[in-house]
Order: C-alpha cells, then structure tokens, then sequence
C-alpha cells in the first residue's frame, strides 16, 4: 500500500477513474492471532516431548530429575537397607563422637531400655568439626550399625532459583522419612541452607529463609517427627541460626575434632590395612610427624606414600616413602635436577643449621626432627621441628617457649651474619621475620 499524500491528485489531474475501498483486516488479524498462539504451542510442546523421551530413557519408573514438573521431589539419596560398608570399627581417633552416636544407634535398635526411664529419642544431632574429620564416615557408620533406612542429601541441593521449591523438598524428604520410621536423615553442609536469617524486612534470601523455616517445623512443629533423627553436618556452627541449634531441634552438638598421636595412629593403621608395608615400618613414629592432620589428610599421606614406591618400581611401601609423601604434602614436590652452586648450597646450610642449632640449644623448645637444604614448593631448605603434643592441643605456651620460638626462627639470619658478614646477609630469612 503506497503513503503518497500526492497520488490522488496525479490520477485525478490524469482522469484515471477512482473509487476507495475499506481495507479488509480480518485476514491479517486472523493471522496475527494464529502466530501469538502457535508459538507457545510448539515450544512448550518441544519440552513435553523431550521430557517424555527422558522418561523412556530412563526405564518410565518413577519422575525424572530432570523434568521440571518434579523439581519439588526430594533429592535425597535412599537406602532402606543400608550397607553403607562403615561401621565404628573403621572410624578411628574420634572415641568421644562415636561413643556419644553409639547411644543413639543403641536407642534405635532398643528403644525400650530407655523409654521405660522415660527418656524421649533426640531429635537431632550436630557433628561440628574442621574439614576432613570424619562427620560424613561417621553418618555412614551411624547408618551401617543402627540398619534402619537412611536419607542423605547436601544442604545445598534444597536451594533453587525459584522460591518455595527449597520448602517444598524439605516436606517431600520429610514425608519420606516419616512413611519409614524409624529412620535417619543425615544432611551435609548444613551451613549452606542454615545459616542465621535475616532480621531486617526483605534483607534476606527468600528461597534460603523459607527452607530453613520448613526445616524447623519439620524438625520440631505442631505435627512432630517421631522415629525420625536428624543427623547433621558442618564446618562453621557460628554462622548457623539460633533456632535450629536449641534442644528439641539438635539435641546434641557432637564434637568431631582433629586426632591426638594415638588417635593419628589408630587412623594410619585403617588405612594401612589394604597397603603393603614393609615390617619396618612404625606408625606410632609417623603419626608424631602428623602432627596436626586430620583423618582425610592422613588417608592421603598413605595413599601418596604407595604413589612414591610404585613410582620408584618398589613391591613394598618404606617408612622413607612415608615420609617423602608426608614432605610433598606438607612443604611441596622435591625439585628435580636443579643444579646449584656451592655456594648457594654452603648459605642454604649454615642457613638451617643456625635454625637447628638454636632449636637444640634452647631448653624448653621441640625435638629437631628434619633438616634438608633440598628445594621443595617455595623453599630452599626446611628444617622441621615436633612439636610438644600436650602443649599443642592445650594451646597453652609458656612465655619462655615463645621467646625461645623467636630466636630459633632468627637462627637463620644469625648463622648468615656470622659466616658471611653483617653485610653479606640475603632475604632467606624475609619468611622467617614474618
């Protein structure tokens, strides 16, 4: 259709004969109509068809995960008769938690020698400790003694982009344990979901806030969840909301802290178990070189330590390879083939030998334990102290241990000045000032 304000004049001056018509919409409109409500059409008929041909892939048993119509289906993973393949006897150096989870596995399995003291089963309990403890081999060992059904699930797998679905899982996991009471629900990380709630109006994450009340009511409403205990675990407990942590929710907060040399030891011999060792080799030694560890860094210096002796065509795992894997963990990979001069070599050892010397000579300080002036990670030499068990774990130093710690870490710079000279100092020592 032309818009030229001057063509009626032209055909008029021309003595074209003309006559105006309506223009007829009703087709474009009919048009139109059809296209706003084909579109919707096709794309949301793309989804059920996929959406079904998941279901068909996956045997037609049951909701996908997958498919959005069940996104408010409980994630967790269910096993009615669990044989999680842990039990007490394999989570080692934690005596205080696993006595205090034997009582609980100990009400499961015989309710009555409490309930006629008039003792209720706890709700819940919180395993609080540092990151590789043992909280989830401790859940499973839970799980593996009581043979009650087991959910577990990752806080974090409540939370969605939409709000309500996080609320909505929360019942569905519910209503789940509540069918097979009695039962354990164990959630990971709970920190993810739990933490405090906001106090200001809309300062908080809807999604988060609501899932953590349905988790409160859950744990502890109108309606009650009898048989159903409630194991939970997390790195940060300060962080967690008030509500959940009182009686009645979590009615025991269970300690899962890092092992002491026994407890390091009993965990080495765990996981020494499927290793072959040579008959020389003393755990009770190595696990005073672990100082510090945790369970899951424990596992790994044997793991590292069968790498080492394959890696060196060895049979069997030598108390040396041990300790070349507790060096590569601890300070980092042995540099290979670097070519040093001698007097790098010369400073480097006069270096770590004031250290040493220091640490000898000062009566209340730790037992030298290593000293190699071999490159690893960032270092040029290392020289390893053991420190005082007791003192460690207590966290309790005297004045005198502190003072002589900072002469033993000056020893460095002291050695170079008297060898080299006031003048001849280097920055070796910049890591030991700090």
């Amino acid at each position: 259709m032309f818009n030229d304000p001057l063509l009626f004049k032209t055909l008029q001056d021309a003595g074209v004969d003309l006559s105006v018509m309506p223009v007829d919409n009703t087709g474009n409109t009919l048009f139109g109509v059809l296209n706003t409500i084909a579109f919707p059409l096709v794309f949301f008929g793309g989804i059920f068809l996929i959406n079904r041909s998941r279901n068909n892939a996956n045997g037609g048993g049951g909701m996908d995960p997958n498919n959005p119509m069940a996104m408010g289906k409980s994630k967790a993973r269910v096993e009615m008769n669990p044989d999680t393949g842990v039990s007490f006897d394999d989570v080692a150096g934690v005596d205080e938690a696993k006595e205090e989870l034997t009582e609980i596995v100990d009400f499961l399995k015989s309710p009555e020698r409490y309930t006629t003291l008039g003792a209720k089963i706890p709700r819940g309990a919180l395993l609080i400790g540092p990151p590789g403890t043992g909280k989830t081999l401790l859940a499973k060992a839970v799980a593996g003694e009581a043979g009650v059904p087991f959910f577990s699930i990752s806080a974090a797998e409540f939370i969605e982009m939409f709000v309500g679905v996080g609320a909505s899982r929360v019942r569905d996991l519910f209503d789940q344990a509540k069918k097979n009471a009695p039962c354990i629900v164990f959630i990971d990380e709970l920190d993810a979901v739990g933490r405090q709630r906001a106090q200001g109006v809309g300062m908080g994450n809807d999604e988060r806030e609501q899932t953590i009340n349905q988790i409160l009511t859950e744990m502890d409403g109108f309606e009650g969840n009898k048989g159903v205990i409630v194991l939970a675990a997390t790195n940060i407990p300060e962080v967690l909301d008030q509500a959940l942590l009182r009686p009645g929710r979590f009615d025991r907060k269970i300690n899962v802290t890092l092992p002491d040399s026994k407890g390091r030891t009993r965990i080495l011999n765990v996981h020494a178990k499927d290793k072959a060792l040579s008959k020389d080799v003393r755990l009770d030694e190595v696990a005073k070189r672990c100082m510090g560890m945790s369970g899951a860094d424990l596992a790994n210096v044997m793991n590292e330590s069968a790498i080492f002796s394959a890696r060196k065509g060895k049979e069997i795992i030598e108390e040396t390879d041990i300790y070349d894997a507790i060096d590569r963990i601890q300070i980092g990979l042995e540099k290979q083939g670097a070519d040093f001069s001698d007097e790098r070599q010369k400073l480097v050892s006069y270096h770590e030998a004031g250290h040493a010397l220091l640490g000898a000579l000062m009566e209340e300080y730790d037992l030298v334990n290593k000293i190699t002036i071999v490159p690893r990670g960032g270092a040029g030499g290392v020289t390893i102290f053991t420190p005082n068990e007791e003192a460690m774990e207590s966290g309790m130093y005297s004045k005198e241990y502190l003072e002589n710690r900072i002469c033993v870490a000056l020893g460095g710079r002291i050695a170079e000045e008297i060898i080299n000279g006031k003048d001849k100092v280097t920055t070796g020592a910049s890591n030991d000032f700090q």
